[in-house]
């Protein structure tokens, strides 16, 4: 089993910038490769980032390119992901994941632990 608690959030104007937190406990975290995803209100939940067990390996949605990293410290139990260049359309609940089995996948069928959400609010 794997808990997992997110902060960070909150509420920046466009253009700024927000770093979330996952912080993780109960399985050695170094096991579990991490995603990042966000649900805007009346949408469905989609990908936003995910991160190898080492770290080594990486990959984003198109729209996040070139603004968020996602990154991780093992000796920590913490992933994050750095927001930069904000938009209005960013403004979602954020939440954590981990997959067990080690993919780096965009597709949540595969994270079997969720956080309970972290609010990011980007005004214009």
């Amino acid at each position: 089993q794997v808990q997992l608690v997110e902060s960070g959030g909150g509420s920046v104007q466009a253009g700024g910038s927000l770093r979330l937190s996952c912080s993780a406990s109960g399985r050695t975290f170094s096991s579990v490769s991490m995603g990042w995803f966000r649900q805007a209100p009346g949408k469905v939940r989609e990908f936003v980032a995910a991160i190898s067990r080492g770290g080594d390996d990486t990959r984003y949605t198109d729209s996040v390119k070139g603004r968020f990293t996602i990154s991780r410290d093992n000796a920590k139990n913490t992933v994050y992901l750095q927001m930069n260049s904000l938009k209005p359309e960013d403004t979602a609940v954020y939440y954590c994941a981990a997959d067990v089995h080690g993919a780096v996948s965009s597709n949540r069928i595969y994270y079997e632990h969720w956080g309970q959400g972290t609010q990011v609010t980007v005004s214009s």
